[in-house]
This record gives structure tokens, sequence and C-alpha cells, in this order.
């Protein structure tokens, strides 16, 4: 999953890229709104996290402008809890809302809780047959096993489950997979692709030639 991070305070904006990095996000970050938004539009993000008191342009007019043109899951970052504010925010078209100072702990739940519910998702848990895939504590079971993956096959597996059912562009999934600053080299894809088919099975990920890969439900 690719995230977008939008805010001014470097020590906050690099903590938060340190420890979503971790958990194996890719991330591009904007100091400000207006950056934030140029991003923002310009490519598709599973979510952003925003913090509202910016320069140049702050996120409340960062919000309202991104939702006149796309839907992607917004968290909103202040430092202030008025009740007023709250409202404001989801009034504007935000999806969650997180008061400064936070755990990691909860932001990462509410972030996962955004794109779960973006993609249709009820539970953190997501099956398909005998393979499992527990998106909150990034494991992988196929009929009980626990299988270990990179973190990579892992965010591959992760996006492709998170739309079952429906063919995925290699355009997306590098999009949805790799931040603005990976080089990788174009075959990447496939041998992460080939690795996951190896070990959960080579029935699990179809390709659909000239178009992507999906996973039949």
């Amino acid at each position: 999953m690719r995230l977008l991070i939008v805010e001014d305070e470097s020590d906050l904006r690099l903590a938060l890229s340190m420890a979503l990095a971790e958990e194996g996000y890719a991330l591009d970050t904007a100091e400000d709104g207006r950056e934030g938004l140029y991003k923002a539009l310009n490519w598709d993000y599973d979510a952003i996290i925003l913090d509202l008191m910016m320069p140049e342009m702050d996120g409340w007019e960062m919000l309202e402008r991104l939702r006149k043109e796309k839907h992607t899951p917004v968290l909103v970052l202040t430092a202030r809890g008025e009740l007023d504010d709250r409202v404001r925010g989801l009034d504007l078209g935000s999806d969650d809302f997180l008061v400064k100072p936070f755990e990691m702990e909860e932001l990462s739940a509410r972030l996962r809780a955004i794109i779960r519910r973006a993609a249709g998702k009820s539970t953190s848990v997501l099956y398909l047959r005998n393979l499992e895939v527990d998106t909150a504590r990034k494991t992988v079971r196929v009929g009980g096993k626990p299988i270990a993956l990179t973190a990579m096959e892992y965010a591959l597996i992760e996006y492709l489950m998170m739309h079952c059912g429906k063919v995925v562009t290699r355009i997306d999934l590098y999009e949805h997979l790799f931040d603005e600053q990976d080089d990788s080299l174009s075959n990447v894809l496939d041998v992460h692709v080939c690795n996951l088919r190896r070990k959960l099975g080579i029935d699990c990920i179809r390709t659909r030639r000239g178009h992507g890969y999906i996973l039949e439900r």
C-alpha cells in the first residue's frame, strides 16, 4: 500500500515515514498543502495522512480541493480536538480524525480501517478459499500453515486480496507498491509474482495477458 504524508513538521514527518515504512508501506511525503495536493491529484494513493495547520495551503483547503476530484481515504491529524474541527473535517470529506499527540499503534489501526473501508472490506482478516491474509498482523496462512513472505511479497498479496476478483494492472501495482523514489527494474514485479506462486500455490495468482493479475474467487 502506498501512502502520502502531508505534514510541515519535519520531525513528525520523518518519524511517521520511518514507522510506517517498517510496516511495509510505500511512502511519499509533502511539506505543505500545495505540494500535497499536487501529489494527491497526480498519483493514486491508498490513503493520505493530512495535517491541518500548514503553510502555503492548509489541510482544510487541500481536503476541500481534493474532494472535488478524488475520493482517496484521508486521515486528518490536528493539534486541536474541538468538536467544530472534527465536524468541519468530516463535512469536507475526511475519513477519520486523530488528535496530536497520538500513539503510532492507533494511527496504524485507523489507517488500516479507512483503507479496508475504501476497498469494501469489513474486517482485517481476508480469506480466499484456503488463503488467509491478516492485514493487522501482516501474516499469511495457507491451509492454516504460516507462510514466510518478504515485505514486498506481503504487500503484493495484500493488495491483490484487497481487490480480489478484479484484474489489477501492472501499472496499478507499481503505483501502489513502490514510492516516488523507487527506481526498481521493470521485471521486479514478475519476480515477486513468481515467488508468491511458488510459496502460496501456482493457481493462486492468475495472469491476464495484456491486462495484469487477478485472484479469482
